[in-house]
């Protein structure tokens, strides 16, 4: 088998699966790491000598995340392989392979970390980015990716039309997001970039902001507010934030852009006070029941629970 061809064809396959060009890039470089460990030919590895490739994998101390990204990658083209090239052979790379992973629930900022952390916020474009972060949910990725055209500030709306996954959706904007972005479009700077938010000083002015510079003013500004605090975080706080506003969980799926409902859920496992409403106020109708003659309030209820 020409292996080369194949893993060209393969990409071209991913391509015009509408892969993103990251996730295009993450997969050859997989299968390059993988073909080079091999001393067998591809389509003669068994299941023992995948489990010695997991195995080296693990010896060199990469994270079980990692580890299955690289199966999935393996296991696609071995699918490739047999359906689109007609190999016959057994994918090598069962589904139980999968390292087990730690589900860790998503952290997100109380609201005085983040006034703290918006009060030393001074730069226009900064604000305006963490802004869309916090109200809007957006991940870093697609506010580095963002461009002037996506803003339809008229109908207080943003189009993300490069999410994870290629998925596009629409967010939009709350009063205070809306206003950080009007500030940092009166001082953008003047170019032909597309790009919405764009290096504001030094040799690259003018040119887009890219994903780790986002994070390094992200880093420039945690430690100063006193916070141990990522990007992402600010995604978890919205959708937090939301939740316990009783906002309904389809719908804060559709803001954040997640293919299953499975992950938005994680969050009503974080703060979910709607749960707690919901819990105290159908309690006080149980015991309102069981006791008339002395019926007990909200308040009362809480405060029994609470010495018990």
């Amino acid at each position: 088998m020409a292996i080369t061809d194949s893993i060209l064809n393969y990409r071209r396959f991913l391509k015009r699966r509408n892969y993103s060009k990251y996730t295009l890039r993450n997969y050859m470089n997989t299968l390059k790491q993988y073909v080079l460990w091999l001393d067998v030919p591809i389509e003669e590895v068994t299941h023992k000598k995948l489990l010695a490739f997991i195995d080296d994998l693990l010896d060199k101390r990469l994270k079980p995340k990692t580890i299955n990204c690289y199966l999935d990658s393996i296991r696609g083209f071995y699918d490739y392989l047999i359906n689109e090239e007609g190999v016959t052979m057994t994918n090598p790379v069962k589904r139980g392979y999968s390292l087990r992973l730690s589900r860790p629930l998503p952290r997100y900022l109380r609201d005085e970390e983040i006034s703290r952390l918006f009060d030393i916020i001074d730069s226009p474009r900064d604000r305006a980015m963490f802004k869309l972060m916090l109200r809007c949910g957006l991940r870093v990725e697609e506010v580095a990716k963002l461009t002037m055209a996506a803003l339809d500030l008229r109908r207080g709306q943003v189009f993300v039309y490069e999410g994870k996954g290629g998925k596009g959706r629409v967010v939009y904007l709350s009063r205070d997001a809306y206003q950080a972005l009007v500030q940092y479009l009166k001082v953008r700077p003047c170019s032909r970039a597309k790009k919405l938010f764009l290096v504001d000083k030094g040799r690259f002015e003018g040119k887009p902001l890219l994903v780790r510079g986002i994070q390094h003013r992200m880093k420039h500004y945690a430690p100063k507010a006193g916070l141990k605090v990522c990007c992402h975080q600010l995604r978890h706080t919205m959708a937090t934030q939301l939740l316990n506003a009783d906002a309904d969980i389809v719908t804060i799926q559709d803001l954040l852009g997640h293919t299953r409902i499975k992950t938005t859920q994680r969050y009503s496992q974080v703060s979910n006070r709607k749960v707690q409403r919901d819990y105290y106020n159908a309690m006080a109708k149980v015991l309102q029941r069981h006791s008339p003659k002395k019926a007990l309030t909200r308040e009362q209820i809480q405060e029994t629970l609470n010495t018990t």
